[in-house]
């Protein structure tokens, strides 16, 4: 690798500069979620493509805990030295991945200096929000129009998604899709009594909280046994409320993997949320999944799959679940590729500089961008 003398950064063999991207998160480790697997897993694909990419995460902050979410922590930062830390890496592109502090610092910094920008819309944060605290969903999507709008480019996993988002008057969206580590997440050899319970095994995985919907699924009356893999703060009533369900708290690496191929059918209970990479997991450990048919699972299980079962009843489909195919479940998940949604995820970056520059030529033309030329000048009548 060679230093670019130009701009101070790196450059490739050949001496051409590597594009510089800084990602601004709220959500990262000690977090185990969606978010968090995501940005790491894409980081990791884009430094093998080539991008010097730069984090601006909350583990150099002292933070206090969310209320009534003490395992999410915001971080007390300040504008001035997220400016700083946004300066000293000197990004050709910046991607806000979440609208806590961090991300709006960030977007403050942005727009100051008129610099462009991305963002994802990773969770359903306004229904997150009204679950916990009395305030209305209009002035929360109100909130969530204000901080993507100004963007060059809203990211959202799912086309399903992209549609209610769009309706809501959230502007330039654009899909970026998901993948998963098939070499990691693969089908087993099944024991006959796992965890000490009796087959069928019925298994969630993901955080135990409120807006997982997890009494759904764990209210069901179905045969076998059933089995939460994780953790967060509605744990201990649940565990209280349900004594013959297996809580095993947070998995990770082989014991999470081996953890999913022993399950018989993954359920996946949530309304709320926007991809549902824990359904990908399944899939890719051979495990049929049921849910209903929401945003997120419509959009992973087609109709008519035999990798699963959708249904407003989530009864009838985990025991139509049952009868789906195992084989069918892995080679579904295998069509999804990080190194597709990484490039995915490259390309709405770019795209959003571009939305930047077709703004500001907007601005001073009095053009819209189909009007102006290759130049970026207005085209002649």
């Amino acid at each position: 690798m060679k230093q670019n003398r130009r701009s101070g950064g790196r450059s490739d063999e050949g001496g051409r500069a590597m594009p510089r991207l800084t990602i601004v998160t709220d959500a990262w480790h000690p977090q185990v979620n969606g978010v968090v697997r995501s940005i790491e897993t894409t980081n990791r694909e884009l430094k093998k493509m080539g991008v010097e990419v730069s984090m601006i995460t909350p583990e150099p902050f002292r933070s206090i805990p969310m209320p009534t979410y003490p395992e999410i922590r915001l971080s007390l930062a300040t504008p001035g030295r997220i400016a700083r830390m946004i300066e000293d890496q000197k990004p050709d592109y910046l991607h806000i991945a979440t609208e806590g502090p961090l991300g709006l610092m960030a977007r403050h910094w942005c727009i100051k200096n008129k610099r462009p920008f991305s963002t994802t819309y990773h969770t359903r944060f306004p229904e997150y929000v009204a679950a916990r605290l009395p305030v209305p969903l209009a002035w929360l999507y109100g909130f969530v129009r204000w901080f993507h709008n100004r963007g060059g480019a809203c990211m959202v996993a799912t086309e399903s998604l992209r549609r209610e988002l769009a309706a809501k008057g959230i502007a330039n969206l654009c899909l970026w899709s998901r993948g998963i580590d098939t070499a990691h997440f693969h089908p087993r050899e099944k024991s006959d009594k796992p965890f000490g319970l009796a087959r069928p095994i019925f298994m969630t995985v993901g955080r135990v909280a409120v807006e997982k919907n997890l009494p759904a699924f764990l209210d069901l009356d179905l045969p076998g046994s059933k089995i939460v893999v994780g953790d967060g703060p509605a744990r201990a009533d649940l565990q209280a409320r349900y004594p013959d369900v297996l809580f095993t708290g947070v998995k990770h690496g082989e014991d999470l993997a081996h953890a999913y191929a022993e399950a018989d059918v993954f359920v996946f209970p949530s309304k709320t949320d926007t991809f549902g990479n824990t359904i990908l997991e399944a899939l890719a450990s051979g495990v049929p999944v049921a849910a209903y048919p929401v945003t997120g699972p419509i959009d992973i299980i087609p109709a008519g799959s035999n990798a699963g079962a959708l249904d407003l009843d989530l009864q009838i489909a985990c025991i139509a679940a049952l009868q789906a195919s195992p084989q069918a479940a892995r080679r579904l998940a295998e069509t999804y590729s990080w190194e597709a949604a990484t490039q995915q995820f490259l390309d709405n970056v770019v795209e959003a500089r571009e939305q930047r520059r077709k703004r500001g030529l907007r601005q001073r033309f009095g053009a819209r961008p189909a009007e102006l030329d290759a130049q970026g000048q207005p085209a002649a009548e």
